[in-house]
C-alpha cells in the first residue's frame, strides 16, 4: 500500500521537495516533446526514408514507456479518493479526459497487433498527435484553460449554437438571393455554407461570391455581423481566466504556479 501511494504521489503534480516527482515530469515532458518533433521530421518524405529505423526505435520505446506510466496510473488510481474503490474506481479513472488522451496516444501501436483493417490503422496512426495533449497534465497553464473551458461551457454553448444559426440563416438567405444567377456557384444550400463560413469568419476567400445587389448588402451585413460574433468567445474566455486568477488570489494560491501563499512573518 506503501508503494502505491508512493507511485500515485511520483504521477501526479510534484510536491515541494520530491525530487523524484519532478524528474519523472521532466522525462516525461522531454519524452512528449521528441515525439512531436518525430511526428513532424517523419511527414518528410525524403527525413523518413533516410532515418526509418530511428523514427521506429522512437515510436516502440516511447509506447513503452507510455504504456508503462498508464499502467501505474490504473494501479494507483484508487489512492486518490475520487477513485477509493478496487474496479469501479479504476473505470471512473478511465473515463477521465486525462485517462482517455493517454490511451489514444499508444492505441494506434497496438492496433495491428489484434488484426485491425491497415487501412484503418493509417487513420488512427494520426491519433499520435494525443501525445501532444498528454502536455496538458504537466503544465498549469493548460491545465487552468481547461478549468476555464469547464466553467464557461454553457455561455460558450451559447454562442456556438448562435454561429451555428447565423451560418444556417444566412447561407440560406444568399442561396435564394443568387442561385438564379450563379447556379454553380450557388448550386444549393450545403454549397453555400462554404460562402457562409469564409463571409462569417472575414476570410474571404473570392472562390464565391455575390453578385446581385441584395447578395452584396446581405454579405456585408453578414461579414460585419461576424467580426462581433467571433468577438465573443475571447471575452467570454477572457472573463474567465480573471475570475479563476480571482479565486486562486482570494483562496490564498499563487496565480502563477497554483501553489498555496505562506505568510511571512515579520
Amino acid at each position: 500500500m506503501r508503494t502505491r501511494a508512493r507511485v500515485s504521489a511520483i504521477l501526479r503534480a510534484p510536491q515541494e521537495g520530491d525530487g523524484l516527482s519532478r524528474a519523472f515530469d521532466v522525462f516525461i515532458l522531454s519524452l512528449i516533446t521528441l515525439n512531436v518533433v518525430a511526428l513532424i521530421l517523419e511527414s518528410v518524405t525524403s527525413i523518413r526514408q533516410s532515418y526509418a529505423t530511428w523514427f521506429h526505435y522512437i515510436e516502440v520505446a516511447s509506447v513503452g514507456i507510455f504504456t508503462v506510466e498508464y499502467l501505474l496510473r490504473l494501479w494507483s488510481a484508487v489512492e486518490r479518493p475520487e477513485f477509493k474503490r478496487a474496479i469501479t474506481g479504476r473505470l471512473r479513472w478511465a473515463r477521465t479526459p486525462f485517462a482517455v488522451i493517454d490511451l489514444l496516444a499508444i492505441l494506434p501501436f497496438y492496433l495491428p497487433l489484434l488484426g485491425v483493417d491497415l487501412r484503418i490503422v493509417r487513420i488512427v496512426r494520426l491519433l499520435r498527435v494525443f501525445r501532444v495533449a498528454k502536455l496538458a497534465r504537466y503544465s498549469n497553464a493548460l491545465r487552468a484553460i481547461g478549468i476555464v473551458l469547464r466553467d464557461k461551457r454553457e455561455e460558450l454553448m451559447i454562442v456556438v449554437t448562435a454561429c451555428v444559426l447565423l451560418l444556417l440563416l444566412s447561407s440560406t438567405l444568399v442561396y435564394f438571393a443568387e442561385n438564379e444567377q450563379q447556379p454553380e456557384a450557388f448550386s444549393s444550400i450545403p454549397a453555400s455554407m462554404w460562402w457562409g463560413v469564409c463571409t462569417l469568419t472575414t476570410v474571404g476567400y473570392g472562390d464565391m461570391f455575390p453578385v446581385t445587389p441584395f447578395g452584396k448588402v446581405l454579405a456585408s451585413f453578414i461579414a460585419l455581423l461576424g467580426i462581433g460574433l467571433f468577438a465573443l468567445p475571447a471575452g467570454i474566455l477572457g472573463a474567465g481566466f480573471v475570475e479563476s486568477v480571482s479565486r486562486k488570489e482570494s483562496a490564498g494560491c499563487c496565480p502563477h504556479c497554483g501553489k498555496e501563499i505562506h505568510a511571512i512573518d515579520d
